[in-house]
């Protein structure tokens, strides 16, 4: 529970007597015996923030003292809470005084308190709020451990006595841990989220063990195609079952808190890198680290519960779970409009991402520690900007037009960036970094929410393959126009058309899911199923 703050004393010409009246009938409150009036929280409010209203006579006045009770309690990020939390309450102070002046005088309620931004829009039930930040807890553990060799390239490289090409194929290579990921987020169909969740989080710790003593390349390479899959396959099943879970209105939102926490652990293994400066063998200790993630596994488990949805389908036995040709006989439509725009994105977002720095060194004469400055400055604040209002916006607007917006806007700025020199680029890359936050949201909200229960796993696991082809193809785009066209640049920059077409062609053509009941969208027809493999 957060720390509560000071009371807010106030001095009013009414008598106690008056005041405390008004409490009672102007904000349904309640006498106590010791002559204070307590408030209940609004049940539709959240954080549900109550106060305690305490009067005493001051000269011909009354001075009151309004106290707030109430917050979120959460485990994990509570502490990430706690200032936003506070807010909330002096926000419900200063409205809590301003209605009794109304009453007092006969004037009319002010207007409620504008929303705390970061906190959720509609009310989550203990359970709901709890699920949200153990799966966050789960998606931040194994992002850590996956962003580490990324972040160590270097040294492992000098410890290994490995060439820039030959690390840079090995990172290419670890991509096949998409494939990986398909049956661990099969069996999240199969045999529920929780399972796959924390089979994640072992997995994770599992593969960091081995990479941490690792005795070649061969062998760090095959941990870390591991962990790469166990990446994908977390950060999947863990955005469907808080999706599941979450209220009808605050599904975008659970997507954006998940997707900040998988931030949040990226930003913890940039947070290590001075290990690497003890030596040679110091690289190793970061991946210790992650090994020992696997004390958190217990918490992890005791606090994650499976999804009421799939509790619920697993007591009709006739539903078949898990199975692939359901979703493309089933749902093809969506998985086509879904998997073409998963395409048709990773063919731009793959090069983009990963050439990037190359591009600036190489084409814009940026040494390493300007890229690195580049990147922080453009990177940091827009992406969790971009993160926080794409939920927001995804709920008020709808996911199709934040997804299609924020996509073409997204893509246009980063091909600007490809196109052109000068300061414009520190400009375009934070626009694009911004946009494509809001639109991934938007855009990985309506992937879990357009399929049934007994099939989002394993849909989510066929788009990623999707998406996976669409970065090779967007490579193999590069790789063949990067000499006609005479710039690396250029060449990332004509994988963008793809994306254009996919936000002004496919997603407007994708249902709205927005302020919808989850199970109005993506029925389980179970009149459909019958006995079968």
């Amino acid at each position: 529970m957060p720390r509560v703050p000071r009371p807010s004393p106030h001095l009013f010409t009414a008598s106690p007597d008056a005041v405390r009246a008004a409490a009672v009938e102007r904000l349904g409150g309640t006498s106590q015996p010791d002559g204070t009036v307590v408030v209940e929280a609004p049940p539709e409010q959240q954080p549900a923030i109550g106060v305690s209203i305490a009067v005493r006579p001051d000269g011909d006045g009354a001075h009151v003292t309004v106290t707030p009770d109430g917050g979120v309690d959460i485990p994990f990020f509570g502490v990430f809470f706690r200032p936003l939390v506070r807010i909330a309450q002096k926000r419900e102070v200063a409205y809590i005084i301003a209605r009794l002046e109304a009453a007092l005088t006969g004037g009319p309620d002010p207007d409620p308190p504008t929303p705390v931004v970061g906190l959720p829009p509609v009310v989550f039930t203990a359970e709901q709020a709890t699920l949200l930040a153990t799966a966050a807890a789960a998606a931040a553990v194994v992002a850590f451990a996956s962003a580490l060799f990324g972040q160590l390239s270097g040294p492992i490289r000098d410890a290994f006595h490995a060439s820039d090409s030959r690390i840079s194929l090995l990172l290419a290579i670890t991509r096949i841990g998409a494939l990986l990921a398909l049956p661990i987020t099969v069996l999240a169909d199969r045999r529920g989220r929780r399972r796959s969740i924390l089979l994640g989080v072992a997995g994770s710790a599992l593969a960091c063990a081995v990479s941490a003593v690792a005795p070649n390349l061969l062998v760090f390479t095959g941990a870390q195609v591991l962990q790469r899959g166990l990446l994908i396959s977390t950060a999947t099943v863990a955005g469907i079952a808080v999706i599941e879970q979450s209220p009808e209105r605050a599904r975008a939102y659970s997507a954006s808190m998940l997707a900040l926490a998988g931030g949040f652990g990226f930003s913890l293994a940039v947070v290590v890198l001075p290990f690497a400066d003890l030596g040679g063998w110091g690289w190793r200790v970061p991946f210790s680290l992650g090994a020992g993630t696997i004390l958190l596994a217990p918490s992890i488990a005791r606090h994650l519960a499976e999804t009421t949805r799939y509790t619920t389908l697993t007591t009709h036995a006739e539903v078949v779970r898990g199975r692939l040709r359901d979703v493309i006989t089933r749902h093809r439509r969506r998985f086509v409009l879904l998997g073409a725009a998963a395409f048709l994105t990773s063919m731009f977002s793959a090069p983009s991402s990963q050439l990037m720095n190359q591009y600036l060194l190489d084409d814009r004469g940026f040494s390493n520690t300007g890229v690195a400055l580049f990147r922080t400055v453009t990177t940091a604040v827009p992406g969790l900007v971009g993160i926080v209002l794409g939920g927001r916006l995804a709920e008020a607007r709808g996911r199709r037009p934040v997804a299609a917006v924020a996509l073409a806007i997204s893509t246009a700025s980063q091909m600007v960036f490809f196109l052109l020199g000068g300061p414009v680029i520190w400009l375009m890359s934070a626009i694009s970094v911004l946009t494509s936050g809001a639109g991934g949201i938007a855009l990985g909200t309506l992937d879990a929410e357009l399929f049934p229960t007994e099939v989002r796993g394993t849909s989510n696991a066929l788009l990623t393959i999707v998406g996976v082809l669409g970065s090779a193809a967007g490579f193999g785009i590069v790789a063949g126009f990067v000499g006609p066209l005479g710039s690396l640049g250029s060449a990332i920059a004509l994988t963008g058309i793809g994306s254009l077409i996919a936000a002004i062609a496919v997603v407007p053509r994708l249902p709205e899911s927005a302020a919808q009941n989850l199970d109005d969208v993506s029925p389980t027809r179970y009149d459909e199923y019958g006995p079968g493999p």
